[in-house]
């Protein structure tokens, strides 16, 4: 069973939570799981969002995730300082709570069902 086209990418993705560990297993799922159509790279994670300029300019990344634990206000300013920093880049804000109160299956299930709008749009 060979697949019909290479992944997509390599796509560099930064993550914005402030529970750096949960950012990183859940993150190595979602790569695992998706491996056959993206090629996804970890490339840091930011637990605060005044830090999220400095490290963008950095690293200047594909795209941006917003952890569950932000307010839409505090996600919403994460991504407007994301697309001023990387113009072009692609933000996704898991919505508040998911984690807290659906678990990190849910989680993992929502990327997975955003990534192909995020990147193939």
């Amino acid at each position: 069973m060979s697949s019909q086209t290479s992944p997509l990418g390599p796509y560099k993705l930064v993550t914005v939570n402030a529970a750096p560990e949960r950012a990183k297993r859940l993150i190595g799922r979602v790569v695992e799981d998706v491996k056959d159509r993206y090629t996804i790279i970890h490339a840091g994670n930011l637990e605060a969002i005044d830090d999220v300029a400095p490290l963008l300019e950095s690293i200047k990344p594909d795209m941006l995730f917003c952890a569950s634990m932000w307010t839409p206000q505090e996600s919403q300013k994460i991504q407007e300082i994301a697309t001023q920093t990387v113009p072009g880049i692609k933000t996704l804000a898991i919505p508040q709570g998911l984690q807290a109160e659906r678990g990190d299956d849910a989680v993992v299930e929502y990327i997975k069902e955003k990534l192909p709008t995020i990147l193939e749009k």
